[in-house]
């Protein structure tokens, strides 16, 4: 069955597509496309495997590839660099080689944690990313970084490993909370105050409702999320500049993350909350039109997005410093100078990170 929308990244070392269906019917004829495949090897959780493995067993069965499923933990606690050893050893006792393909089917740990191991295994084999989340779709399954983590930081350990293609069923996001809709609701807003313009104001004029997986205003607000992020990935595949735009808001999340033992907030709501350190810092630090602080705060409350944390502020700001963005002592931020304007490597003072957290913990 043809996708719905498909968009092509093109990064250096690799091309492929994002492929846009409304379920998994589909997904066994893109496969052919990669053959030969010897042998398949699905890493999900065991929860994702009940929810989706009656769509994807069929698909899977008309290509004739012997296929596994290997159950993983979600959660970013278990995507820690221990956890893969066991994995490891699994696909080698089940007789994984180089011609085999692994597909993530997950969210954003899954799809991180399932594509570090494919990168290592035997020094690569193929895999393709299947997200089952809003976060998953716009972000961690395109643009190739996977990682794992260790005990002082978050994805720490990883590589620049581009997927063989990207499927994305859109009736996933029918099994998805409440809360992993405004996790990758958070990116996208991300994503439309970096590109400005056009999909900024689809952004802003748009709230809550679009939380339906049939609703054909989400299906514009992924495709231009992905678009935006293809266009980066595709002038700089490797972070070595343009592409650490997508950092914004990240800096104080990862803080507001760790701080918090990964469990007070989903990582998109820490991002949410974060987008808004950055934008006062930005009005502060860069110009940024000042109305902006209310008009983002506008549009977080709209997606039901938190913009506030409760957390002691030079805490936060001490636990920037462990970002692995930072070159030495220096907390490096994205900030904007308008929307669709960013900037990055921008160093930013602990008192100023603080100031700026203590000032949207009193907006209500």
């Amino acid at each position: 069955m043809n996708p719905i929308r498909e968009v092509q990244i093109k990064a250096f070392s690799k091309e492929y597509k994002v492929q846009i269906h409304s379920d998994f019917r589909g997904l066994g004829e893109t496969i052919k496309r990669f053959y030969p495949v010897s042998s398949i090897f699905i890493l999900t959780e065991r929860k994702l495997a009940g929810l989706f493995s009656k769509f994807y067993e069929s698909e899977l069965a008309g290509p004739g590839i012997p296929y596994h499923e290997i159950y993983i933990k979600g959660g970013e606690k278990n995507k820690h660099i221990l956890r893969t050893a066991e994995v490891y050893n699994k696909l080698i006792e089940l007789g994984a080689d180089r011609k085999s393909l692994i597909l993530a089917l997950g969210g954003g740990v899954v799809g991180d944690f399932a594509g570090f191991i494919a990168s290592t295994f035997q020094r690569g084999i193929r895999f393709a990313q299947i997200p089952t989340t809003l976060l998953a779709s716009v972000d961690s399954s395109v643009g190739g970084k996977v990682a794992v983590n260790a005990d002082l930081g978050k994805n720490m350990i990883g590589s620049f490993y581009q997927p063989e293609f990207v499927y994305l069923p859109l009736i996933a996001l029918s099994t998805l909370p409440k809360r992993e809709w405004r996790c990758g609701m958070a990116e996208i807003v991300k994503h439309g105050l970096l590109s400005g313009g056009e999909y900024l104001e689809k952004v802003r004029s748009n709230d809550k409702s679009v939380y339906d997986h049939t609703s054909p205003e989400l299906l514009e607000l992924i495709v231009g999320s992905i678009l935006y992020k293809a266009n980066i990935v595709s002038q700089d595949e490797r972070e070595t500049g343009l592409r650490k735009v997508l950092n914004l808001g990240h800096t104080t999340a990862h803080a507001i993350e760790s701080l918090t033992n990964y469990r007070r907030y989903s990582h998109g709501e820490a991002v949410s909350i974060g987008l808004l350190t950055a934008i006062i810092l930005s009005a502060e630090k860069q110009g940024l039109d000042p109305s902006w602080i209310e008009g983002l705060k506008n549009i977080l409350k709209a997606y039901d997005l938190p913009y506030h944390d409760k957390s002691k502020s030079a805490q936060v700001a001490k636990h920037t410093l462990h970002d692995k963005k930072n070159v030495g002592n220096s907390v490096r931020f994205v900030l904007l100078q308008s929307p669709g304007n960013p900037i990055w490597d921008i160093p930013i003072e602990l008192e100023e990170i603080a100031s700026a957290f203590r000032k949207q913990k009193k907006m209500d």
